[in-house]
């Protein structure tokens, strides 16, 4: 279980690309959140959400899906929030904590990235290389590691390169399984983290 949860923790901060933005409930109400294109909005508040389950910011992704037409099930997540607060009134530990974290995740990358809705437009008008583009832009917007591996692998057809990055992001899980909680060893995974998510990002022709 800890070492299923140290993997998960160490991609938390992966998979909200280009803003890497940390922001509190009410920051869905400010005028630079407000410029921000749909997609990144989207991603800014599942963020918001995950790191900080709170009402408000289940509100807030709520209006904001309700608005885009998208789904989102406010009231499947709330017990979420419940459980949490929970987990906080008993002390919990560092596994049920996390592990709880890891349902929060999984539940939230029903509610897909909008990038994969680009992706298929540019599909459907025959354009595969902005559809590629636009898949991989999502897979780097999603949160849980069987969303991500189901993702790769249904773009090999379309990507060969896919399969190797699956490959190399369960070589990561399983260097983090065997990896130390020291310093110097959550350094050299935050290196290989990075470099597949450059890999990632970096479409091939």
């Amino acid at each position: 279980m800890f070492v299923t949860i140290l993997f998960t923790l160490a991609f938390l901060l992966i998979f909200l690309r280009i803003f890497h933005l940390r922001v509190k409930a009410n920051s869905a109400k400010t005028e630079s959140f407000q410029r921000l294109p749909a997609k990144d909005k989207m991603a800014v508040l599942k963020e918001c959400l995950l790191n900080n389950p709170t009402e408000g910011n289940l509100q807030n992704l709520k209006e904001f899906c309700d608005k885009e037409g998208l789904p989102f099930d406010a009231d499947g997540y709330r017990p979420f929030i419940k459980e949490q607060l929970e987990l906080a009134r008993i002390h919990a530990n560092y596994v049920e904590c996390d592990e709880l974290y890891v349902r929060e995740c999984e539940f939230i990358d029903r509610t897909a990235p909008m990038e994969f809705a680009e992706a298929e437009t540019a599909r459907n008008a025959g354009d595969t290389d902005t559809a590629t583009i636009r898949t991989l832009e999502g897979i780097s917007r999603l949160y849980s590691d069987g969303a991500i591996i189901k993702t790769l692998t249904a773009l090999e057809g379309e990507y060969p390169k896919a399969a190797e990055l699956r490959l190399k992001y369960i070589a990561l899980a399983e260097a983090c399984n065997e990896s130390g909680a020291d310093e110097k060893s959550l350094e050299a995974l935050r290196k290989q983290r990075d470099a597949w998510i450059a890999d990632l990002l970096a479409f091939e022709k």
